[in-house]
């Protein structure tokens, strides 16, 4: 390689090579250089010491780990396979326990009850009477249905040679089975009522059912005319069975009614032979005052005559008139628990002898009331008022049942929006004496009536325990 100009200066001194590569690095720089090669000499060893070392490592130790992988791979799919099995064979499970419960008839009472909502009538009718009639006349369909085509049975097989002797096996086999779906038929009307209709029914469709399977290889079954028949008895007896409820519920209303209307009549009856005999009294002290000339006195006494010929006039109105009375609200703490009012109506000249014979022995406390309001029209008023809270019904299925999921102030501002604003006391909170008094735990300041809450409660009865 040629020099360049500026080294031929150099190069003409007689430098020796040394000489030569001191000038160009300098003794320091040489020095770095010589370190820097020992350094990468040593890393070259300890690259050849590693790859001895992965070499070693590779032939002695990575057939054992392949092996392993291996196996674990092996393992992994063994298990995928085994949980796909497993899901198969949950799945057919899950398959045939629908199945069977398809075929299952629910038959606890507690449960069909939980599940039955309003009734309604598979042949509705007029009475309990119709339904006696319509079941009568269907018993004997039947009876004519089961001597002739109930059951069929088809056999072309010969028993002992004969082919006669076979299809009458066949038809006596086919009576036998269509006695135990008579038995299991018979059995259900027997023990059917309104909230089991539809269970019974499916019970004895599964019995057709059973029977037709029994029955396969002489292909023995039950006529679908004469199951329909069966199906609909028992759908008349459960009708049957209910109206005979409403109506005994009905009559024990109308009873109820009545004897309600004969203590309204009894108490007009003894308020009006008071009022007679009360008038004749002032009606002779006219008498007298006039015939002694007494003017102030006579005045006094036909003002009071005059009274009573009002009262006598209202009584024979309200006798008269069977829609007036007093329509109230009430409720039961104790008894019912909060926020559920009952209202109702009653005709008697004093509504508070109603109000008490409620709260009778057959709750344990007495009724709180909360209003009284007489009405010309009491009974339309009282509807009214049942109708606005329908939704709120305690009890959906017997409307007679006058119990409201509602607060007193609820009614309240029911009846002034009805126009009756005429209502001038109305009392929201229950006082329920005698519930707090039982257990002093239940009288907390929040609880009581307005009048009571700067009262102490009272101490327990008796020692403590």
């Amino acid at each position: 390689m040629r020099p360049e100009h500026g080294d031929a200066q150099h190069t003409g001194s007689g430098a020796s090579d040394e000489g030569t590569r001191v000038g160009l690095f300098g003794r320091n720089q040489g020095a770095e250089v010589t370190a820097l090669q020992h350094q990468l000499a040593a890393a070259h060893a300890t690259i050849a010491e590693l790859r001895a070392w992965v070499g070693q490592l590779r032939g002695t130790e990575t057939t054992a780990l392949e092996a392993e992988l291996r196996q674990l791979r092996s393992t992994v799919d063994q298990s995928r396979n085994e949980h796909a099995a497993l899901s198969a064979s949950q799945q057919k499970l899950k398959n045939d326990a629908d199945a069977w419960r398809s075929q299952l008839v629910e038959t606890r009472e507690l449960s069909l009850l939980q599940e039955v909502g309003i009734y309604e009538y598979a042949h509705p009718l007029d009475d309990a009477l119709a339904y006696k009639d319509a079941l009568a006349a269907l018993k004997q369909r039947i009876k004519d249905a089961a001597k002739n085509n109930a059951v069929t049975c088809q056999v072309d097989w010969a028993v002992n040679g004969s082919v006669k002797e076979g299809q009458k096996l066949a038809r006596d086999i086919a009576k036998l089975m269509l006695r135990a779906y008579n038995t299991e038929a018979d059995n259900a009307v027997r023990a059917v009522k309104p909230h089991t209709r539809e269970a019974v029914k499916k019970r004895l469709t599964t019995t057709r059912d059973t029977v037709a399977k029994l029955g396969t290889l002489m292909r023995i079954v039950i006529s679908a005319d004469y199951h329909r028949l069966r199906l609909q008895e028992i759908d008349l007896t459960a009708d049957y069975l209910m109206k005979v409820e409403v109506e005994r519920e009905e009559a024990r209303t109308e009873r109820e009614r009545l004897r309600e209307d004969a203590k309204v009549a009894k108490e007009l009856e003894r308020e009006r032979a008071r009022l007679d005999k009360e008038r004749a009294h002032y009606a002779a002290v006219v008498a007298k005052l006039e015939a002694n000339g007494d003017t102030e006195a006579l005045q006094r006494a036909q003002e009071q005559l005059t009274a009573v010929d009002d009262a006598i006039s209202g009584v024979e109105e309200r006798a008269a008139n069977a829609r007036a009375g007093y329509v109230y609200v009430i409720s039961n703490i104790g008894a019912f628990g909060p926020d559920v009012v009952k209202i109702g109506m009653t005709r008697r000249l004093d509504p508070m002898d109603r109000i008490r014979e409620l709260g009778d022995a057959s709750v344990p406390f007495k009724f709180d009331t909360h209003a009284l309001f007489f009405s010309a029209d009491a009974v339309a008023l009282e509807t009214t008022l049942h109708h606005k809270l329908a939704h709120k019904r305690v009890n959906l299925v017997n409307q007679r049942r006058e119990f409201f999921y509602a607060t007193p102030a609820e009614v309240r501002e029911l009846l002034i929006g009805l126009g009756n604003d005429h209502v001038l006391e109305y009392n929201d909170t229950a006082e329920a004496i005698e519930w707090r008094a039982s257990d002093p735990s239940r009288r907390t300041v929040d609880s009581l009536p307005p009048q009571h809450k700067n009262e102490p409660p009272s101490p327990p009865a008796g020692n403590d325990r």
